[in-house]
């Protein structure tokens, strides 16, 4: 009874934040190029969330010109090798697995008792239909994780959607209490081809969450008209073909990824299961024609 009081008593107190106000400071402070500055804010985050530096290409706080330079850092080559068995589909990120399973047709399971539709995350009732009772796993990205995203299989990139939305915290207290919490974030969907079917990964915004980059587009932001920014690359001679394990894009600050596999050709792992923590390029599951 307690915990629950206290889940609804946090939300509450969320949603009365000015997010896109935090936003914005946020946005400024972590790009500030001012050498104490982000020497401070580098040093002190890894401080206090015990951030794995060793693991970073370049040295810590030095070569990083901003603390979202940091934020978004590449690892050293050897920190995550990618799983070389032919079949597996592997970890797209750092993070907690907080669901993984079977879609039920177009419904996903967000919480205990708790579900949303594939249509109203991905923005596309024709691209839903198309990954109807897939495989699918959310992830969440802590702080301290590593927060460059990759392919969990080899794919080339059909469509992209930018959805505007809310910025409410994805942490299990707003998630086993907001209804519809994916759909209602912002959001990039990215949608892709493969041997094996089509896949979505679909990165959600977060508090304080500024913007997402890709590797084919750079940093996208709101425009501010609080339209869709729908990309078809079907056809197109540019499209982005990427490998399995190449990098796809980053958060600029923390989030969540739901990766949807393709629709009956993947199994996960027997042990994987909610609350696991993953490492990007570890099995996940098998995927199969």
């Amino acid at each position: 009874m307690l915990a629950s009081f206290t889940q609804r008593l946090t939300v509450t107190l969320l949603k009365l934040l000015p997010a896109r106000s935090m936003g914005r400071i946020v946005y400024r402070l972590s790009r500030s190029e001012r050498r104490w500055l982000k020497d401070l804010l580098i040093n002190g985050f890894s401080k206090l969330y015990k951030v794995a530096t060793h693991e970073a290409e370049k040295s810590v706080p030095q070569d990083y010109r901003s603390f979202n330079e940091f934020f978004s850092r590449k690892l050293k080559p050897a920190a995550r090798p990618i799983d070389q068995n032919p079949d597996s589909l592997v970890c797209p990120a750092d993070g907690t697995i907080a669901q993984i399973g079977k879609a039920h047709e177009q419904d996903l399971l967000q919480a205990k008792g708790k579900t949303f539709k594939a249509a109203d995350l991905l923005g596309d009732t024709n691209m839903a239909a198309a990954l109807s009772n897939c495989a699918f796993t959310t992830i969440y990205l802590a702080p301290y994780n590593y927060h460059r995203l990759h392919m969990p299989l080899d794919g080339k990139l059909e469509q992209t959607i930018f959805i505007p939305g809310l910025l409410y915290s994805v942490n299990a207290a707003t998630t086993a209490t907001i209804d519809n919490l994916y759909a209602l974030n912002e959001r990039l969907v990215c949608f892709f081809s493969s041997p094996y079917g089509p896949f979505a990964m679909t990165l959600v915004g977060a508090m304080n969450v500024a913007s997402i980059s890709t590797a084919w587009g750079g940093e996208i932001k709101p425009t501010g008209s609080g339209n869709l920014i729908n990309t078809s690359y079907s056809g197109r001679d540019d499209a982005p073909t990427l490998s399995r394990g190449e990098y796809m894009g980053h958060f600029n600050m923390g989030s969540t990824i739901v990766l949807m596999a393709p629709p009956g050709k993947c199994s996960w792992n027997t042990d994987t299961q909610n609350g696991n923590v993953v490492r990007m390029g570890q099995r996940l599951g098998s995927v199969h024609s």
